[in-house]
């Protein structure tokens, strides 16, 4: 060994006071031994074992909670390693005569640059808009692998610009309600959603758009290289948590109306759930073009009440729809348990005793598709709400174990189920990284999160936590009006990293509040990276004996500006790809829609000054006449039935004013 190392890792044995060579003055006894020295190379040496052996096998792994600790370790103990080998080559190659000298000079150095790189190395301190760092984890899943399509469309909210038909929504405390529609535009919606099923599918036709992502998901599914078949029943699991059931009648008036109650505390019918204009375009997809019977689609929220401004706008048009609730009155379906169990990974029950079994509802048991449909919020305990703690209304009891036939029918109460909000990262919870998280287990059950097919998330209003109190964002290209977004993929973790990036960059202070200690994307990594996660979970909500794999991928956009994936900056990373689409308002337009034995007109009635006008001869121009008799309105569409076996007619809409 050369003679520098040797002293360096040598004993000292004197007890010779030391003395400062410039002013002579004892410092104090040598030390025996030099054990700081050892500290750090021990450190240093097996950090650098332990990244080597976790890493190199799964590069992903970078990313751990740990391997970020050990990453700098092990990094400043090879440099330091390095640049002793170098001094010591440069100290046998040196002839000058001050030994002493050159010694001082080149430990000197060696022990400079393992500092630097120690402080350049260490995790970045979090900040309220910001992340640590890092590339993508887990594997992109969808026809276009990590596919996040967020459609910006000011005109969905009369935001971005002025119109006769419409106007911006004053917001919480207004008299009128954001849903109406002179505040929320069906016809910009419905090419919101058009837009985004097209870029999902990668075709420019919305039926082999849906046929491309059904036939993506029953291929995974081991269900053959086929699209939606007739019969298959399609669960839409919406977010209604401000008509909680917990709340009765506070909320809702089951027992009367069953309208979401203005007076619970003045304004609360504008508290936001999904808009109705989403629901509507989203079910007029699925009965028209992908030809889905009314009789098999299921939507609602099993732990929610329906109310009656949501079902007023729906129910008309689609009257053999099942809208299931937690109470299931007037006219909604009853939800109940099904015998299909639902086990966690993790148990976490706040009372003692054996946990109580949980199973899931009847409308996602006997679905074979499931379209998750929450609204983007903060949460107090969570960080954000979107897809995935959707599902924590998907079990009919409550989160924290409140459920509607606790001690017998309609009597409810608290027992012993699994406590979720335990594994949020909350004070009260599991604030930081690396824990489990009940997302997961919600996520990958191959009769919840499994068996969805779409993920569509309302931006159109955002809301703050729970009571999805809206507010404007500030934010670019926001600036000052509403979100009037909308978020499609096939990628629950993706989908999520996303809108966990928007809302994180426009209220930083609600999404990582201090004491969640940046465990609100927690579960992100742990979703992302199930087959072998930070925490060390086993995640096997199904007890099939074998981990959950991969559920998505996750990372972080390189900046709010830009708002660019690493999919987005090269095509051949495995990482998220957003797509940015604008969208305007379309032009007016009448559509014709050819049922089993009729055929339907239908135009917007937010088309103030037109008159629907028919004729039977295109040759004659004075043979167009004003349809006299009043046609059915269903929402915001005027519409008139023609028999499919009667006279054929043209129409054609005509300005008035």
């Amino acid at each position: 060994m050369p003679k520098l190392l040797t002293g360096l890792f040598s004993r000292r044995t004197t007890d010779k006071p030391q003395t400062c060579p410039v002013t002579g003055r004892v410092i104090g006894p040598a030390p025996r031994h030099n054990w700081l020295a050892w500290v750090f190379t021990g450190m240093g040496f097996f950090s650098l074992i332990w990244f080597l052996i976790r890493v190199l096998p799964k590069p992903s792994r970078a990313a751990y909670p740990c391997q970020r600790v050990a990453f700098p370790l092990a990094s400043s103990f090879v440099v330091w390693v390095l640049a002793l080998l170098g001094a010591a080559a440069a100290w046998r190659r040196s002839r000058t005569r001050d030994l002493q000298f050159w010694k001082t000079c080149l430990w000197g150095s060696a022990a400079l640059a393992a500092a630097v790189l120690v402080v350049t190395s260490l995790p970045i301190a979090r900040s309220l808009a910001s992340n640590p760092a890092h590339g993508p984890i887990g594997v992109g899943k969808g026809v276009f692998p990590g596919r996040v399509v967020w459609v910006h469309a000011p005109d969905s909210t009369f935001s971005g610009t002025v119109s006769p038909d419409g106007e911006s929504w004053e917001g919480y405390s207004s008299p009128e309600h954001w849903y109406e529609t002179n505040h929320t535009d069906l016809t910009t919606v419905e090419t919101m959603l058009s837009r985004a099923i097209q870029s999902l599918g990668g075709t420019n036709s919305d039926a082999e758009a849906w046929k491309s992502i059904f036939t993506y998901f029953n291929a995974k599914h081991g269900k053959g290289v086929v699209g939606y078949q007739p019969g298959e029943k399609i669960a839409i699991k919406i977010n209604l948590t401000t008509c909680n059931a917990r709340s009765g009648t506070d909320t809702v008036d089951i027992y009367g109306n069953y309208e979401k109650k203005n007076s619970y505390d003045g304004h609360w019918l504008n508290s936001v759930d999904v808009a109705p204009q989403l629901i509507l375009t989203l079910l007029r997809q699925l009965v028209y073009t992908v030809r889905v019977d009314q009789t098999n689609l299921y939507i609602g929220d099993p732990t929610g009440l329906f109310p009656k401004y949501l079902w007023d706008q729906l129910h008309p048009e689609f009257p053999d729809v099942n809208y299931f609730d937690n109470y299931g009155g007037s006219g909604r379906m009853r939800t109940e348990f099904s015998t299909i169990p639902f086990n966690w990974s993790v148990t976490n029950s706040p009372l003692s005793g054996p946990v109580l079994q949980d199973y899931v509802p009847v409308p996602f048991a006997i679905a074979d598709y499931i379209i998750n449909l929450p609204v983007i919020k903060s949460h107090s305990g969570g960080g954000i709400t979107a897809c995935a703690k959707n599902y924590y209304g998907a079990l009919l009891r409550c989160p924290d174990g409140y459920f509607r036939d606790a001690f017998g029918r309609n009597q409810p109460g608290i027992v012993n189920y699994s406590d979720m909000h335990k594994s949020l990262p909350w004070a009260t919870g599991q604030p930081g990284l690396g824990h489990y998280r009940a997302h997961v287990d919600l996520m990958g059950h191959p009769h919840l999160g499994g068996k969805v097919m779409l993920y569509l998330v309302d931006g159109l209003y955002a809301g703050q936590n729970w009571s999805s109190h809206p507010y404007k964002w500030n934010t670019a290209p926001f600036n000052g009006n509403w979100p009037s977004s909308l978020f499609a993929s096939q990628d629950p973790v993706a989908i999520d990293s996303v809108c966990y990036d928007f809302l994180l960059n426009e209220w930083p202070n609600l999404v990582n509040q201090a004491d969640m200690a940046g465990g609100a994307e927690d579960y992100l990594h742990e979703a992302a990276l199930a087959d072998d996660p930070p925490s060390g979970t086993f995640y096997d909500p199904a007890k099939t004996g074998t981990r959950l794999p991969s559920l998505g991928v996750h990372e972080h956009w390189n900046s709010p500006v830009t708002k660019q994936y690493s999919r987005n900056l090269d095509t051949n990373s495995p990482g998220i790809e957003l797509v940015a689409l604008e969208v305007v308002r379309p032009a007016p337009l009448l559509a014709i829609t050819e049922l089993k034995t009729s055929h339907v007109i239908s135009w917007r009635s937010f088309l103030l000054g037109y008159n629907l006008q028919s004729t039977t001869n295109l040759k004659d121009p004075n043979g167009w006449f004003t349809q006299s008799n009043a046609p059915a309105r269903v929402d915001w569409w005027n519409t008139i039935t023609n028999d499919a076996t009667g006279q054929n007619r043209f129409y054609r809409l005509i300005k008035t004013r």
